[in-house]
């Protein structure tokens, strides 16, 4: 089963939940044993294809570190703080952790675009 790790120990992620901002994005990291990795992407793939039919969802794209890290970041973008939050909070989700592997160590997290002016925009 999938364990969760906060990211930021100073800032939880139920505590991001109970904003109300959009647009987000939610940085998730994924910590894996290499025997594990293929049942990791399996789990990850319904999940994707579970949110991505929920509303609220844009986009989401998995990525690995190189060099035979199995260390992944899955990084999505919702619409709205409370569109992440229906369907991360939903129990038929909450009960697909159970497929992911035992040595599966997530960190979810909450994020907001910022403007750096000359480098980059905040919308």
């Amino acid at each position: 089963m999938l364990q969760l790790a906060e990211m930021d120990d100073r800032v939880r992620l139920a505590d991001q939940l109970a904003q109300e901002v959009g647009p987000v994005i939610l940085i998730n990291t994924f910590h894996v044993a290499t025997e594990d990795v293929d049942a990791l992407l399996e789990a990850w793939a319904a999940d994707a294809a579970y949110l991505k039919q929920q509303p609220g969802f844009i986009s989401a794209q998995l990525h690995r570190g190189i060099g035979g890290s199995t260390v992944f970041l899955n990084h999505a973008v919702w619409e709205s703080v409370q569109a992440f939050r229906n369907a991360f909070g939903d129990p038929q989700f909450q009960a697909t952790f159970a497929r992911y592997p035992d040595s599966t160590v997530a960190s979810p997290h909450l994020f907001q675009k910022v403007a750096v002016p000359g480098i980059c925009v905040d919308r």
